[in-house]
Order: structure tokens, then sequence, then C-alpha cells
């Protein structure tokens, strides 16, 4: 991407798809395991231990146990893993604080290239 996001020093929670953004796109039914996306671990790695992770994954029950221990062999940070989610757009509503600062931010990356805006906090 080559942008920078700008974002305020408060704690923040990070919500991450699982296919297609951290690791293989259905790589778990395809090739019968789950490859890490390039960049995808060292960018969860730098997000700061006071924020919340939560990864969503439309992945059902039945790739609970296998998804929990890769993601456990990996050292893959959450905090809350949701599953069976549905398969279309994730909507997030936030409010704006009276001071005007954006409370909710959406990033959209190409499949199976974790290609992360670099994060710069403002003071």
């Amino acid at each position: 991407m080559g942008e920078t996001l700008i974002l305020s020093t408060l704690p923040k929670t990070w919500i991450f798809d699982i296919d297609g953004t951290i690791v293989k796109h259905n790589g778990y039914k395809i090739d019968g395991y789950d490859t890490l996306l390039t960049g995808a671990k060292e960018y969860i790695e730098s997000i700061p231990e006071d924020d919340k992770i939560i990864i969503l994954t439309s992945r059902t029950d039945e790739y609970r146990q296998m998804t929990l221990d890769f993601l456990e062999e990996n050292h893959i940070r959450y905090d809350e893993i949701l599953f069976n989610m549905p398969f279309g757009e994730r909507v997030l509503v936030n409010d704006r604080k009276p001071s005007g600062l954006e409370m909710s931010v959406a990033i959209n990356i190409d499949r199976d290239c974790f290609e992360m805006p670099e994060i710069l906090r403002q003071k």
C-alpha cells in the first residue's frame, strides 16, 4: 500500500479476518494446512500489548481446534476469536469523539497479500 495511517496513542481494538489476511485463503482446505502470509506475524507482533486483538472467521466449528492449534504453534497473539461468522461484509459502527477523533478505521487488503499501512501514533 505504501500508505501511512495516523492513529491516537489510546489503546485500540484490532479486528482481523484470518483467511486471506493472516493466512493463505482456504489453505486449510486446499493444502490441508494453514500458511502464514509474509509479514502478518511480524505486524501482529508490533501491535502494543495494551491493544486487544479479535479474530473473526467464517470457519466452522469443524476447523476450530485446527485453527487454534495453528495460532498457538505459530505464536499468533489474539484475545478473542469468533468462528461461524457470515461470509458477507464486516460492518463496524462506532461514534466520533467530541474532539473529532474518528473511533473506527477500516483497512481492506488484497486477498493473500498482507500489505498494511505504516502506523504512526499521534502524541
